[in-house]
């Protein structure tokens, strides 16, 4: 990676919310340059390298999905603690992208569409659906954005250059933000 800030790896966390994971599928597709990514880069609470729970503030949080049930909210709220900067990564993160198709309709209707009258599930093990899809800048403060259904490889590795760097997503290229 161009521009390291120094020989210290930031601490790098993602997760994925309501969507369909094909942000984290975009990251991988970053292909050999994840051998360099790792090389700056150390993985926290992450898929990728399957840690279920923060063990340390992380600098950098990926976020991909929206809010559409009580544990969403959960999880969203949980990376804003644990990290210095959260990014929204894609379309459902930033928009509610796909997911949100539900708004506007009422939870009662989803639910009589889904389920056979009597026999909606209740158990305190399942997230409570919430009224809409929320994005994520509507739940926790967000400091940046990638764009994006799901966002390039490329916007993705930029992106991570410039946070290793101690830059800003500002000087992100309008070849790699532009989506068409």
């Amino acid at each position: 990676m161009s521009g390291q800030r120094s020989n210290k790896k930031i601490i790098l966390a993602t997760t994925s919310l309501a969507g369909c994971f094909g942000c984290h599928m975009s990251l991988l597709d970053i292909d050999e340059r994840i051998l360099k990514l790792v090389e700056v880069v150390e993985f926290d609470k992450s898929p990728i390298d399957d840690i279920k729970e923060f063990s340390r503030m992380c600098d950098v949080g990926l976020v991909e999905g929206g809010c559409c049930n009580s544990e969403n909210v959960r999880v969203l709220r949980d990376f804003r603690r644990h990290c210095k900067i959260l990014i929204s990564v894609g379309a459902c993160a930033i928009t509610g992208g796909l997911p949100a198709m539900r708004n506007g309709i009422p939870v009662s209707e989803l639910f009589e569409a889904a389920f056979p009258a009597g026999s909606i599930p209740n158990d305190e093990e399942i997230p409570m659906l919430l009224d809409r899809v929320y994005p994520c800048h509507e739940i926790v403060k967000i400091d940046g954005f990638l764009p994006g259904c799901p966002p390039r490889a490329d916007l993705l590795w930029e992106a991570l250059n410039l946070l290793v760097a101690g830059k800003s997503l500002s000087e992100l290229s309008f070849e790699n933000v532009r989506y068409d």
